[in-house]
């Protein structure tokens, strides 16, 4: 039976342990678990774990006591780094969240520390490994649209609002929405180009729709604009708009940070080159309602693929024939069935020794280029991309 440690006992943890890996494995139990919060990490878990389940107040208790096959590392972003590095010496798999890491400091360190290290990590990526995202790279590592010049990202987020209701509005822990959000959309982006991207400009807006003066503490319910606003709860409800329909957290608060000392994009652009010479381009917009789109267009000069998650359609357009090919994928789980891969994966990695197929190689690439973008937004200057040689 696989026994699983978690550090970290959240939403995100639930979803993928008590879903995901649920759904593959439904005989695994979890272990035990590091979470100062232990009321609330204890609601997240299936009732079969909740009898047995031991919770430790460090890592080295976890690891020493409930000798578990594996770690899921669940914590807020800014502690993937210190929960890693203080993981990688016990050589026991680990399954860690993106981002790997929020600041330069943390990324170095994480380099340095995983640089020759045998520990095995999967990284929590799973648009690379969507069965969209999977057939366009089968179409064009099959030479079918010539060599990958450009790549076009668009990331239209429909539930943008959550980045300042709830925990992800604290930007000394997010770091903003190249971390939190485009850490997955360079990987795979990159992946399709089949190469790292190395020089990055960036711009963003912040504080022009969300963020403001009202009350950290502001909820809905005692608020007296609720009637109006348009982004209270009966309003939300009304219009069928997404994002929490309970009484929440006001958007408009000074809890939300200002752009003087951090707040969460509104929205952010990029404009880079890949090592191999394609460019691309990307666009994050958080303050899109109702409608999503998220995908990407990847054009050699015999013809290009694009597709979308939302849709769950890719179309191959062929440049100098008279053929356009339409691909529906099934509907899948979270993540656009991504998390139901990851999650098997890790569990192959633990059981079979199966290779990981989101490395941490991979999980520092994205961040090294989420850190330069921040950088290139930040002070409107072009950037070096840091690069990993191993």
């Amino acid at each position: 039976m696989l026994k699983l440690g978690v550090i970290g006992m959240g939403l995100r943890a639930h979803d993928f342990l008590c879903e995901t890996m649920n759904s593959i494995d439904p005989d695994f139990r979890i272990a035990g678990i590091v979470d100062p919060a232990v009321e609330s990490a204890r609601n997240y878990l299936r009732d079969c774990d909740k009898k047995d389940t031991v919770f430790y107040d460090s890592v080295e208790e976890l690891l020493k006591n409930a000798k578990p096959d594996g770690i899921f590392v669940g914590t807020r972003c800014n502690l993937h780094t210190p929960m890693a590095i203080a993981l990688e010496k016990y050589g026991v798999p680990i399954y860690l969240e993106k981002p790997v890491a929020t600041s330069m400091e943390q990324a170095l360190e994480l380099e340095r520390v995983f640089r020759r290290s045998k520990t095995p990590v999967v990284v929590s990526f799973p648009l690379r490994v969507t069965p969209l995202c999977e057939k366009a790279k089968a179409i064009i590592r099959s030479g079918a649209i010539g060599e990958v010049l450009h790549v076009t990202g668009l990331n239209y987020v429909p539930y943008g609002c959550v980045y300042f209701e709830v925990g992800y509005r604290n930007y000394a822990v997010t770091q903003g929405l190249f971390l939190q959000k485009a850490t997955h959309d360079f990987d795979y982006m990159m992946e399709l180009a089949g190469s790292p991207i190395t020089r990055i400009s960036a711009n963003w807006l912040r504080g022009r729709v969300f963020g403001g003066q009202k009350p950290g503490d502001l909820v809905c319910s005692q608020c007296p604009e609720a009637k109006d606003c348009r982004e209270s709860t009966r309003n939300r409800i009304k219009n069928c708009v997404g994002g929490v329909h309970t009484d929440h957290l006001c958007v408009f608060s000074e809890a939300c940070g200002n752009p003087q000392d951090g707040i969460n994009e509104d929205a952010s652009n990029a404009i880079f080159e890949f090592a191999n010479g394609a460019i691309g381009t990307y666009a994050q917009v958080f303050f899109t309602r109702r409608q999503g789109q998220r995908g990407a267009t990847v054009s050699g000069p015999l013809g290009r693929v694009s597709f979308d998650w939302y849709t769950n359609e890719l179309q191959h357009i062929e440049h100098y024939q008279p053929f356009n090919g339409t691909y529906a994928a099934d509907n899948g789980q979270g993540h656009f069935g991504g998390d139901h891969v990851l999650a098997q994966n890790f569990h192959d990695l633990i059981e079979y020794g199966t290779p990981s197929i989101s490395t941490i190689q991979a999980g520092l690439r994205s961040v090294f280029t989420c850190l330069a973008a921040k950088e290139a937004a930040a002070t409107g200057k072009t950037v070096d991309v840091h690069q990993i040689d191993w």
